[in-house]
């Protein structure tokens, strides 16, 4: 996966489209793969799996250049990879080898990669709101229309750090973009008890932004929105907030009971709210034929199944890294 030096505008191409059908099912292919790979023991730490939100990050970064950051969530891999973010980089990270993007000692939890504008995962829930605040200071400092992005999940919209970063956003008018991705649970706890409001849209616009609801399952739904906010920002009108509504098709984390979900509810969800089988189904309104989409399919099989084979075999960091790249005296 490539970043752009450039932003994109303009209607959606045919070639855009297959690329973001491409970064979705990338995503997907990299999440389930992961899912089988963990059960072997051979991965390190906690991994908490995307799958089923793949059209938010996609949708929000399809427009965006290189020199646009986001700043991602403990569930990060789809972010990285709808950035740009190279996966086989990313596999070796969440091996912990030392060829990792982080050197392997960062893990799932950890990923960035600043080349790409990829500022970092965060294991802290609402930890990343406040970064990507102070990313947006430099963007609009460099005057050249850059934004910067923080995702999150519907538990992150009740910390105060969240708070305090969007009241800052709107105070110094900077553009930053605020993606909730309301999946439904904030690890284990309900969004709809745990959200006073039950509403992250109108509470955000509480702060003084606009802010959006839209449909999390459906690409170019988020894509629209997106638009919106991206044109909001890059003329220097402030902050604006996405609610993305979309679920994930997995527990918080590997090895999630999931005793809080109803008995069939991911079977169902997996039917009505893919939006793999939703982009499928529009595509051929752009020109896009099932042939084509079966050709991505069978590429990016093969380019997850090279990058677990590398890792596998890549070395992990020498007992000499331990303490490079990492704060020993200041």
């Amino acid at each position: 996966m490539t970043t752009r030096p450039t932003p994109i505008t303009g209607p959606l191409t045919r070639e855009r489209l297959l690329d973001a059908y491409r970064r979705m099912k990338t995503i997907r292919e990299f999440e389930e793969r992961l899912h089988v790979e963990i059960q072997t023991g051979s991965i390190p730490g906690f991994t908490h799996l995307y799958s089923g939100q793949e059209a938010v990050a996609v949708g929000v970064c399809e427009s965006l250049a290189t020199n646009d950051y986001i700043v991602s969530t403990h569930r990060g891999h789809g972010h990285c990879i709808a950035k740009g973010c190279d996966i086989g980089g990313m596999m070796k990270e969440i091996y912990g080898r030392a060829d990792g993007l982080c050197k392997g000692k960062g893990g799932s939890m950890h990923i960035a990669d600043f080349s790409k504008g990829m500022l970092g995962a965060n294991a802290i829930v609402g930890g990343g709101p406040p970064i990507a605040v102070g990313a947006a200071i430099a963007c609009r400092n460099r005057g050249d229309g850059s934004v910067s992005i923080a995702f999150g999940g519907d538990g992150s919209a009740n910390q105060g750090t969240v708070f305090e970063a969007m009241n800052l956003a709107v105070v110094l008018k900077v553009p930053a973009i605020f993606v909730y991705e309301n999946n439904g649970y904030a690890e284990h706890t309900g969004a709809s008890y745990a959200v006073g409001s039950n509403n992250i849209t109108t509470r955000s616009a509480a702060f003084g932004m606009p802010a959006e609801r839209c449909d999390g399952a459906d690409f170019f739904a988020v894509h629209a929105t997106m638009e919106r906010a991206l044109a909001h920002c890059r003329a220097g009108h402030g902050p604006y907030t996405i609610e993305a509504m979309t679920t994930r098709f997995y527990g918080h984390f590997e090895g999630d009971p999931q005793l809080y979900r109803a008995k069939d509810e991911v079977r169902a969800q997996r039917e009505s709210m893919d939006c793999l089988k939703r982009f499928a189904a529009d595509a051929g309104q752009h020109g896009i034929s099932p042939a084509d989409l079966e050709s991505i399919d069978s590429e990016v099989l093969l380019a997850i199944d090279a990058a677990v084979s590398e890792a596998r075999e890549a070395a992990p960091p020498a007992e000499a890294d331990l303490l490079t790249d990492v704060y020993v005296s200041y």
